[in-house]
């Protein structure tokens, strides 16, 4: 079981948290979990949903915890303290990242169809070379290709929007 869902499951939850540390404690968590049901005597229909509710479950009280963190943090501010809004909530920071967003949307979406294709599945979805060209019915050698063409075209976005900040 843990060779099967390991990847596709720490890369699930790579994404919610962007922290692969992270992900990979809530991953080792879930599975502790679901083994301990197994092991209990339960029998296990579907152990990849029960591996993934487990995961959603956890990821669930971490934000709930990170969001007590926060209220007692507020609780030591002096009264006479105003504070501020978090930087993503304030209008400039979050128009500037709204702005790179865009940057880089339009990027991927100006790829040629079957390099934007490769590089969603492999960079979103999570896959594997071999698993984006089988998928898509082409060489792991093609998709690498593809991807490293997407990488390309992001790095040179990155490049014009850090000199559009330093004015040129």
């Amino acid at each position: 079981m843990l060779e099967r869902y390991h990847r596709e499951l720490l890369n699930f939850l790579a994404r919610q948290v962007s922290d692969r540390d992270a992900a990979a404690d809530l991953a080792q968590e879930s599975y502790v979990r679901v083994l301990a049901v197994q092991h209990a005597g339960r029998s296990i229909v579907d152990v990849r949903a029960l591996l993934y509710r487990t995961a959603h479950n956890l990821l669930i009280d971490r934000h709930r915890r990170a969001s007590v963190r926060r209220h007692e943090d507020l609780d030591t501010v002096p009264e006479h303290a105003q504070p501020r809004a978090p930087a993503h909530l304030q209008p400039d920071e979050a128009l500037a990242a709204m702005q790179v967003v865009r940057a880089y949307v339009a990027a991927i979406e100006a790829l040629a169809p079957r390099c934007r294709e490769a590089f969603v599945l492999h960079v979103f979805d999570g896959l594997s070379h071999a698993q984006v060209g089988q998928r898509m019915g082409i060489s792991a050698s093609m998709v690498e290709k593809h991807i490293v063409r997407a990488m390309v075209a992001c790095k040179l976005c990155a490049r014009q929007l850090h000199q559009g900040r330093r004015g040129g």
